[in-house]
């Protein structure tokens, strides 16, 4: 199948072009040529900006395209049109931040979806946590309104591992190497959910062969996991002597920082509508073929991925030492 990619640089993408050109497709990138351009060196590139300078896809046609980098609806619109008649069908990486409201476990495809007014999403230029979401539905509605039927939504969870540059995942096994006492913000049995996006990568590309449509959750693992079995198998798969110390989240807070910027999947005991967040109903998906690694295979890989990387490299989130070391003190001083 002759496949375009519009992004296919960062994080995800690698992982689906990689799959495809593993699995015989022809493959096309479109992008900017701004991160990674040295990737790929023998797939075809086609440069371009997907807001307002699509001339160089006028003149191709390809079987499908995938789109990993749609934020905007405005956006996403220019090449839902463009492309309708140049594709048979269109892929959409969404997100599960469209629902509308995770008061209820379980949330599956037909449930509420944010909202945002034509005239706030025409005026957006920037994602906050608040519009995120509500863009990621009207991108979806774009793509469907330009192609009725032809088009594959996913919305993904979390997605962790190599190549991940937001190290939600990879502070936690990393700082387990480390040993020693780890600060966990909430409680033990608080509810984990992701999904490794090479798992993610193969089963899009393995539903772009199917020739499936509709919309689908894909997040994971494949078995509810709870903050503390997770962080013992990063101790397992590290061999460390690290020990998680469970704090409240207002300790943090009181101190000026955030427990969602340590612990991505803590949420609030009185957060009601964020409750179930993590708890997301992905039967849909498995049913159509998603299938998930061990996660001792995703973290050990994303540990030599993160090794690979810079010395200097700025975790995005999680403690300092320094920082994790006088909170220690503090904590034990006050208990």
């Amino acid at each position: 199948m002759k496949l375009l990619f519009i992004g296919g640089t960062i994080f995800l993408g690698p992982h689906l072009v990689s799959n495809a050109l593993a699995r015989g497709h022809e493959v096309t990138l479109f992008n900017r040529g701004l991160h990674n351009p040295g990737l790929f060196p023998d797939v075809k590139k086609v440069r371009g900006d997907r807001d307002g300078g699509l001339e160089p896809l006028k003149s191709e046609a390809w079987d499908v395209v995938i789109d990993t980098c749609g934020y905007y609806p405005r956006v996403v619109r220019q090449s839902a049109r463009l492309l309708a008649g140049r594709v048979e069908r269109y892929v959409f990486v969404s997100s599960v931040s469209g629902y509308l409201d995770f008061s209820q476990p379980g949330i599956d495809e037909h449930a509420p979806v944010g909202h945002l007014s034509v005239e706030e999403a025409e005026k957006a230029d920037r994602i906050t946590e608040e519009n995120y979401g509500p863009l990621k539905v009207m991108c979806e509605r774009e793509v469907e309104a330009s192609l009725p039927g032809r088009s594959l939504v996913v919305r993904p969870g979390l997605i962790v591992g190599p190549y991940d540059p937001t190290d939600r995942l990879t502070y936690w096994p990393v700082r387990a190497l480390r040993g020693g006492e780890a600060i966990v913000p909430g409680r033990p049995e608080q509810r984990v959910e992701f999904i490794d996006a090479r798992d993610l990568a193969e089963w899009i590309i393995r539903m772009v062969e199917a020739g499936k449509t509709g919309t689908y959750n894909a997040a994971g693992p494949a078995t509810p996991l709870t903050m503390d079995a997770f962080f013992q198998t990063c101790r397992t798969v590290t061999q460390s002597d690290s020990c998680p110390i469970y704090v409240e989240p207002d300790f943090l807070y009181e101190r000026d920082i955030d427990p969602n910027s340590v612990n991505t999947w803590w949420v609030a005991d009185d957060d009601a509508q964020f409750r179930y967040i993590w708890d997301i109903d992905c039967r849909k998906a498995v049913a159509d073929g998603l299938t998930y690694r061990p996660l001792v295979d995703t973290l050990r890989d994303t540990i030599s991925w993160d090794a690979s990387r810079p010395a200097d490299t700025k975790r995005r989130i999680g403690l300092e030492p320094d920082v994790e070391s006088r909170l220690l003190e503090e904590w034990r001083n006050q208990a």
